[in-house]
């Protein structure tokens, strides 16, 4: 089948994902027209608040999106995706700090200020190297995912599953919480990285430097959707749906089980660090409170919520979920978290699929031959990875 059959007949397949796809770019065209053509007194005009709080959305999309893939495609539940969320964020809090500072020979900045007022004399030597965008942009996406490989293949070497591997991560998150918090580690301590004053020499307090940031995390979640469905619709998303059902007779097939996790958890936590990195420009901070296992414990209710499995559920989950918290964090911020908890027990107990289950006829996925429907994954699916290992 042609490139073009295929992805039309992707989009008749997958409306969901066509139509996310839509919305993110209408929003790249429609934000920047509402913020910077439209007057401020005009019922019309996009605030710069509003502006950032729709990034920070999307943001929180592309982390449901990476937890959705490993969780509803692998059956690995991951409690500390809020750690790989932050060391991308704190790569590029690192690039933003190195902005700022006393002047050096060559016009690149000796020390942070928070360095200065620590009493710090001479830059840490993991720090060398963020004064340039090309080499902190590579850092963002490496530092989570050389510590989801590190402690990947350990846990999935031992072959540890289930509610232990879930416990593992999220003392994973926790114990780099606790190490951030302190003041030796070269990292801002408790106050983190803020005040930060540009980006790629551009004023990060000016709206169309917003703009620009806003546009950036539109097209990243976009990519970071086609990419996800590329895997989940490819013969290793059969494996990965195959493992998730029946792990034990995956491996007995002759399938190499740990390596598929190791390979989607690793990728999972790039997307994760990437929307980090995103975030931290848009939101102007980035401290040691965003390792809080109650992070992790949030985007699994926004993945639980959207629909566990779907994708485009999950983005959904995440937006709306936290469109919620805004509104009820600041109306009524004592009654935020109960809204939370019912929101989980009531999603659990009456809609399993989310509420993509309340949507009749929505594909979930468009399949890798682009013909017949979409349906969920059964372990039946099992069968078809064997007899392809077969041949």
């Amino acid at each position: 089948m042609s490139l073009g059959r295929r992805l039309l007949a992707c989009g008749q397949q997958d409306p969901g994902g066509a139509a996310l796809l839509a919305v993110l770019a209408g929003l790249s065209v429609a934000a920047p027209l509402l913020n910077l053509a439209v007057p401020n007194g005009s019922p019309w005009h996009l605030s710069t608040y509003w502006l950032t709080l729709l990034g920070k959305y999307l943001c929180y999309g592309m982390v449901a999106l990476a937890l959705d893939l490993i969780w509803g495609y692998c059956g690995i539940l991951s409690l500390g995706h809020a750690a790989f969320f932050s060391l991308g964020g704190y790569a590029m809090g690192m690039y933003l700090m190195r902005q700022i500072g006393r002047r050096g020979v060559y016009g690149d900045p000796i020390l942070p200020d928070f360095m200065v007022f620590l009493n710090w004399h001479s830059l840490p030597w993991f720090w060398t190297g963020f004064n340039h965008f090309w080499f902190a942009l590579p850092m963002m996406v490496l530092a989570p995912g050389v510590l989801a490989l590190v402690f990947g293949w350990f846990a999935f070497r031992s072959r540890v599953t289930g509610v232990y591997l879930s416990i593992m991560t999220q003392a994973l998150s926790y114990a780099l919480m606790l190490a951030f918090f302190r003041n030796d580690m070269g990292f801002g301590g408790n106050n983190g990285f803020t005040d930060f004053k540009d980006i790629l020499g551009w004023d990060l307090h000016a709206d169309r430097t917003r703009v620009a940031l806003f546009v950036v995390s539109a097209v990243a979640l976009a990519i970071s959707y086609l990419a996800c469905r590329a895997v989940v619709v490819s013969r290793a998303g059969r494996v990965l749906r195959a493992i998730r059902d029946a792990e034990s007779r995956t491996r007995f097939l002759g399938y190499r089980v740990e390596s598929y996790k190791l390979w989607v958890f690793v990728w999972s936590a790039v997307i994760a660090g990437l929307a980090g990195a995103l975030y931290v420009p848009q939101v102007g901070i980035i401290n040691p409170s965003e390792f809080a296992p109650i992070n992790s414990i949030e985007a699994v209710i926004w993945v639980a919520v959207g629909g566990r499995g779907t994708l485009i559920g999950a983005v959904a989950g995440a937006v709306l979920v936290n469109y919620a918290k805004t509104f009820l964090t600041g109306a009524l911020p004592e009654v935020w978290l109960y809204a939370l908890g019912a929101l989980f027990i009531v999603v659990t107990l009456f809609l399993p699929r989310g509420l993509m289950g309340l949507v009749p006829g929505t594909a979930r996925l468009c399949p890798a031959g682009g013909t017949r429907r979409a349906t969920w994954p059964r372990q039946s699916e099992l069968g078809v990875s064997a007899e392809s290992k077969v041949k």
